[in-house]
């Protein structure tokens, strides 16, 4: 056996900007997204969906479509082989609607045929009788006594109340405000697409986009009568997601369209369909009123939140929660009284995005914190160094801030970052004027402004969901070495998982050939590519898997040589050796008689739901941020440019740098969205804009450049001290730019999107509609009585008798 010395440099591993493992392929053109799939003698599907937003069904004539070339199948209500609801917290959300449509765009029918346009003109010629019903579409009506009924249960979807100290305290101080966001779409590049095989044993074989391949199928398998182990769902490549894949959008449809017709059926939306198929970010209304010392200390804040769910309850009772423990912003504040409440509306459900309702409440908090700085004459950065939570420091939720806290580093560093030099107008490009490219100013009237926001967000999930992750890692003999391969369920929907657990598996491994396989529920569920979660959660099991793996070969090697059972800790794994005391000794394909094989299932840390009071221990462990925006604008025009963003982000630990970049820059340019471009434009419930031509998207020349600096404060207790880093830039910057707009203008903006309208004056700012909601008669912070089971798609409808 030879004896060297062997350097400890891990290429491509934990620390390093590795490149990605799936960028290749995109590049080329050779990544198969949901939209691209393929089988013999493939069918396609469409989908009728309902014009109006509320009407009650009468005939429907299937005749003429199913008389239609090439057309094999037109399905309605009454063909759902199982249960006609399902949904993602609660089972309430119709296949195809059999009686009722409650939103524009609700799924009536389903045809197959055997060329796209011939499923598109079969839907076309489905005759539906409608006798519509009243439109419920504002969210303040529906807590009236006497409003339209969106289920016979009532509008209230879910109430909580968190209390803290004395909600009435003495201040020397006080500000108030009212803040309304519109509503923004995840506006994905890929639509929504799928492909569903019937196969032999009777079951189906479901090829799809999506976040959660194991809550989709909890939701399908019950709709199509069959047990879970005959529905089994494979990955297909997604274009991007930002919540809208939490929800099933084709999979029940193509699997009902291929038993029924015994060949495969692919459904891919066009760009309209996609704006009606999934889901959206809430909009919010949201009354705030905080009270300080003269010297700048908060002592209370106290706020109602109200958010639209739209039809149907999707996530909607999670994101008013998560909504309701981020509402005083990542702040010591010693006395807080927050009432939250989710109402359905006959506008189109609204669920999971990016920062799940902690961009709505961190514009608003945000905004109070420049106003309270205004009001004492204190720095507004300063304001918030005084105020700045800390490991330990009491959360509303009455526990204390466990693990890692960096909210002073992330604010100091953000506002340490050198400003940008403010060239002459003159000398500028007309790019680089408010407007862009397209513009019509000429430089006069553009005013320079600066924002500062911070926000906090948690790290996966919470209320007591017992998250986990399971994973198997397994190191085989290959022709050019040993390899690892990782099987996981966890959805790499573009943020990086895959390149993630490869550097880790080639960290702890000391293995540099490591293959990711395809994610499908043949390994046990890793919970949604959502909530920052997929690098504490499967990353974390990737980690602590690979432990398990060095220990058995490390086993082997002793069991060799004799050494006894006790474990050497001189041992490492590095090149693909096996180390002592930095000499190797030993190489890996030596120990792989036989190949190494963990399956590890990593659960996160227990948290607790609220009680009446909202008190309880509901998140595992927080990220903070902080972002300085420099904007200009053109107050004769309107027209806006974001000049410079300077961020930080805390996050732990950075597996792959380049990524922590890559998202920040990418949830900056969603937060730069719903400042200043994006809103879904719904009018008694009808969408006006299902479009990427009337919807408007932050392109290329809209982007700043952005400065990001890193924070690394390890986690306590996790492994490599991770934290996720998907959405906290999204949560800040929408605040940070309004802010910047404010300091510009001199206006008060307190709606977004700001609209051109709104910077120059022609309109007064959106008024406080009628004083402060009153809470709902409901009881507690529970969901409504009438759905049982919170538990992420297992939830049912009760009966009528309970």
């Amino acid at each position: 056996m030879s004896v060297r010395t062997v350097t400890r440099s891990i290429p491509d591993g934990v620390g390093t900007s590795s490149r990605r493992i799936d960028g290749t392929p995109k590049v080329e053109g050779r990544y198969a997204y949901g939209s691209d799939l393929w089988a013999e003698r493939m069918l396609w599907g469409a989908t009728l969906r309902s014009p109006h937003p509320h009407a009650r069904l009468g005939s429907i004539d299937v005749s003429a479509a199913s008389a239609s070339p090439g057309v094999h199948a037109v399905l309605l209500a009454r063909d759902v082989p199982g249960k006609n609801t399902y949904g993602l917290e609660f089972a309430d959300q119709p296949v195809l609607a059999g009686d009722v449509v409650r939103y524009q765009g609700e799924p009536v029918a389903l045809i197959a045929a055997e060329h796209p346009e011939q499923a598109r003109r079969a839907a076309a010629r489905i005759e539906v009788e409608y006798e519509l019903l009243p439109v419920l579409s504002d969210m303040q009506d529906a807590l009236l006594d006497d409003a339209p009924k969106v289920h016979d249960f009532g509008n209230v979807l879910r109430h909580i109340r968190i209390q803290q100290g004395d909600p009435a305290p003495a201040a020397d101080v006080w500000v108030e405000g009212y803040y309304e966001t519109g509503m923004q779409d995840q506006a994905a590049l890929g639509p929504e697409g799928g492909l569903a095989i019937p196969a032999e044993d009777g079951g189906v074989d479901v090829y799809v986009a999506t976040q959660w391949l194991h809550v989709d199928r909890q939701q399908i398998a019950p709709c199509l009568n069959l047990p879970e182990e005959m529905v089994r769902l494979h990955m297909a490549g997604v274009g991007g997601a930002f919540g809208s894949r939490e929800d099933v959008n084709v999979q029940i449809h193509a699997s009902m369209l291929a038993l029924f017709t015994g060949r495969p059926v692919k459904m891919s939306y066009s760009r309209e369909e996609s704006f009606f198929g999934h889901v959206h970010r809430h909009p919010f209304r949201i009354w705030m009123c905080h009270g300080g010392t003269r010297d700048g200390r908060l002592v209370v804040v106290r706020a109602r939140l109200l958010a639209d769910g739209g039809a149907y309850t999707s996530s909607s009772s999670a994101v008013i929660v998560n909504a309701c423990t981020f509402a005083c912003g990542p702040y010591e504040v010693p006395n807080a009284l927050i009432e939250g409440t989710a109402v359905y509306t006959n506008n189109p459900p609204c669920g999971a995005m990016r920062g799940f309702g902690a961009p709505q409440v961190c514009f608003a908090h945000e905004s109070q914190m420049d106003r309270l700085a205004g009001a004492l004459g204190i720095d507004p950065v300063e304001l918030r160094l005084r105020n700045a939570m800390y490991p330990g420091a009491n959360l509303p939720t009455g526990r204390p801030l466990h693990g890692a806290a960096s909210v002073r580093e992330v604010i100091e560093r953000c506002r340490d970052i050198p400003l940008p030099v403010e060239t002459p107008l003159e000398s500028r490009e007309r790019s680089l004027l408010p407007g862009g490219v397209g513009n019509v100013t000429r430089g006069e009237g553009i005013r320079r402004g600066v924002g500062f926001a911070v926000a906090y967000k948690n790290i996966g999930y919470s209320e007591g969901f017992d998250d986990s992750s399971e994973v198997e890692v397994s190191v085989t003999r290959g022709p050019e070495g040993a390899v690892v391969e990782i099987h996981t369920a966890g959805i790499d929907y573009g943020q990086g998982l895959h390149t993630i657990v490869a550097q880790i598996a080639r960290t702890e491994l000391g293995v540099s050939r490591v293959v990711v396989r395809q994610p499908d529920t043949l390994i046990g569920s890793a919970g949604s590519t959502s909530a920052s979660r997929q690098t504490l959660m499967t990353g974390g099991a990737v980690h602590q898997a690979c432990a398990a793996v060095r220990r058995t070969l490390f086993g082997r090697l002793q069991a060799r040589h004799n050494t006894g059972l006790e474990p050497d800790p001189s041992l490492e794994l590095v090149g693909g050796e096996v180390l002592r005391e930095g000499v190797a000794i030993a190489t890996i394909e030596e120990l792989l008689d036989d190949p190494v094989v963990e399956r590890l299932v990593h659960h996160h840390r227990r948290t607790t739901s609220l009680d009446e009071n909202g008190q309880g221990d509901p998140h595992v462990e927080f990220a903070f941020a902080a972002e300085r925006v420099v904007v200009e604008v053109d107050e004769e025009l309107g027209l806006v440019r974001v000049v410079q963003v300077a961020a930080t982000a805390d996050v732990g630990k950075a597996i792959n740098p380049q990524g922590v970049t890559g998202q920040v820059e990418g949830g900056t340019a969603q937060g730069l969205g719903l400042a200043i471009l994006e809103e879904l434009q719904v009018k008694d419930g009808v969408i006006r804009n299902p479009s990427f031509t009337d919807y408007l998207l932050p392109t290329f020349l809209d982007m700043p450049p952005v400065v990001t600096e890193i924070v690394e404060d390890p986690e306590p207790g996790v492994p490599m001290g991770v934290k996720g880093v998907g959405e906290h830039s999204t949560v800040v910057s929408t605040a940070a730019i309004v802010s910047a707009l404010r300091d510009a203008t001199g206006r008060d903006l307190n709606r977004v999107p700001v609209r051109p309208d709104d910077l120059i004056g022609i309109v007064p700012p959106i008024q406080n509609r009628g004083g402060w909601p009153p809470s709902p008669k409901v009881p507690g912070n529970e969901p409504i009585p009438r759905y049982v089971g919170l538990s992420r798609g297992q939830g049912e409808l009760m009966d009528e008798d309970g």
